[in-house]
């Protein structure tokens, strides 16, 4: 490009799975159609990566849609969106609609979905539109209430959905839920299901099952439901997805054989409503008025059907006042604790080098009298 100028500036980005490095500075773009004009942008170039790019995907980027508390190196990096919203003057406001529920993610040719910068589409959903809180700005962070499989509450404290946090995020591929919920999760879709016996792999996504392509494995499982918390507090409205949009058709072999996987997997820092439920819903990310909002996608079809569904409003009664922890740790201030941390550590580590290095005779000689704990002696005998 051209018109790239360089900042000098390293950056370095790691994800729950790969990371890159790379260089900031600033480019020029011009968007083909709504957006008309030229806007300078903050944009890094990435030199190095690990596991980033995936082998055979034909990306080569990734563009940040989240808040300046999370862009690198700093918050002080205007993002991208806020670029747009200061240069061009459109409203505090996207939506994304994602298209391709039930295709195989390997198949050839583009699924599809419209990403609107500034506004909401109406053509891109059906019935009204259901908005939660943004609980906090950094991650787009919302409240879940509870989670039902096949209409069935799993009778979870709430807190346990929001541990330590939950978000909507598109470049999530799965569903990804705190270790707790999952395993409860896997249970009860195990328990309603109609399959007696099922490989453990395929649960934690290290094996696909396989049908004849001549059956439909959908009819199998139950459907999933997400409560989340209205703008009403005293009122939630639930997003349900089908099977087809869970159990995923990823592979053919041979002429006979359509195998899928398991669209859900556990967490360690969060529960992630990714692209697994986003497929089924005309997504609105209300910066201005801090809320998300949900709305069925007419994309979100299989063999004609929909396979996504909104309700609501239900009373909040049953649940607590409010299910997300009252600490929130952002990723800095957790960064600053464990290099305070490892400073800490690294300090004591050498001061007992120095201890150790000390000659004999400057050492204390024990006598009768003294005591030697179960700890010093360990702490000896581990440096021998």
């Amino acid at each position: 490009s051209s018109t790239y100028r360089s900042e000098g500036v390293e950056v370095t980005v790691k994800y729950s799975q790969g990371s890159w490095t790379g260089v900031l500075g600033t480019d020029v773009i011009t968007m083909p159609k709504g957006l008309y004009g030229s806007y300078t942008i903050n944009i890094a170039t990435i030199l190095e990566s690990e596991n980033f790019f995936l082998p055979g995907v034909k990306w080569h980027g990734i563009l940040g849609l989240a808040y300046d508390a999370l862009a690198k190196p700093s918050s002080s990096v205007e993002t991208f969106f806020d670029s747009l919203v200061r240069q061009a003057k459109i409203p505090n406001i996207f939506s994304l609609q994602m298209c391709g529920a039930g295709l195989p993610v390997s198949g050839s040719g583009t699924n599809g979905g419209s990403l609107v910068l500034g506004g909401i589409e109406p053509s891109l959903y059906t019935g009204d539109i259901w908005y939660t809180p943004i609980k906090e700005e950094w991650y787009y962070q919302v409240e879940i209430l509870k989670l039902e499989v096949g209409g069935q509450n799993l009778e979870l404290d709430c807190r346990e959905y929001n541990a330590d946090k939950a978000i909507v995020d598109s470049g999530t591929t799965l569903l990804r839920l705190p270790e707790k919920v999952f395993n409860a999760v896997v249970q009860a879709i195990a328990r309603t299901s109609l399959i007696q016996e099922f490989s453990s792999g395929f649960w934690t996504g290290s094996q696909l099952a396989c049908w004849d392509r001549t059956e439909k494995p959908w009819s199998l499982f139950p459907k999933l439901s997400i409560y989340l918390r209205d703008e009403n507090s005293s009122r939630s409205f639930r997003i349900s997805i089908l099977p087809q949009l869970y159990i995923q058709p990823i592979l053919v072999i041979g002429d006979n054989l359509q195998c899928y996987r398991f669209g859900i997997s556990s967490s360690t820092n969060a529960l992630v409503i990714g692209a697994t439920v986003m497929e089924g819903f005309y997504v609105i990310f209300d910066r201005a008025q801090r809320r998300v909002g949900f709305a069925v996608s007419p994309c979100a079809e299989a063999d004609g059907s929909p396979v996504s569904e909104i309700e609501g409003p239900f009373t909040t009664a049953d649940v607590a006042s409010n299910c997300v922890s009252s600490v929130s740790f952002h990723e800095p201030v957790l960064w600053i604790a464990s290099y305070a941390l490892m400073s800490l550590c690294g300090v004591i580590l050498l001061v007992l080098i120095v201890l150790l290095l000390i000659p004999p005779r400057c050492q204390h000689r024990y006598t009768d009298n003294d005591v030697v704990n179960d700890e010093s002696s360990l702490v000896r005998h581990r440096w021998k």
